[in-house]
């Protein structure tokens, strides 16, 4: 149940972002989400995409910094309040969130929010023992 992410540390230039997607699109991988954040001199790029080792290969073999960490994808209704439920099982069973950032596949329908947590078994744990949607990395690697 849990999906595998990559981080890519980059610097925070013109160019760089652009670098890092065609690198990947060149070497036919398909990126299904992502985050970026950044400070004035850097930003980590986390990326969830179809081929998480080529894309850790391809990606070192043109001197970017990168790592794979486990995530959580969960599914959430979209709709007032849904993220708020998920989010008050979380703190009743002190979960705590590292960071999270979400898409839709279609409006109207549930989204996916991608989670990192600090005890990720704790977490699936807690969501699945609430009756909350935790997604297979197949399933989100395939959106």
């Amino acid at each position: 149940m849990k999906v595998e992410q990559i981080s890519i540390f980059i610097e925070n230039k013109s160019g760089r972002l652009a670098e890092v997607t065609k690198v990947l699109g060149e070497a036919g991988i398909n990126i299904r989400t992502l985050s970026l954040a950044d400070t004035s001199d850097f930003g980590i790029l986390r990326l969830i995409v179809d081929q998480t080792d080529k894309a850790k290969t391809v990606l070192k073999a043109h001197s970017f910094t990168v790592s794979k960490t486990e995530v959580v994808a969960v599914k959430v209704p979209d709709k007032p309040n849904g993220l708020s439920s998920i989010l008050q099982v979380l703190d009743n069973g002190k979960i705590n969130v590292e960071y999270m950032y979400a898409f839709v596949e279609r409006s109207g329908e549930d989204a996916v929010i991608i989670f990192r947590f600090d005890d990720i078994e704790g977490a699936i744990k807690t969501l699945t023992e609430n009756g909350i949607t935790v997604l297979k990395g197949e399933h989100v690697t395939r959106i």
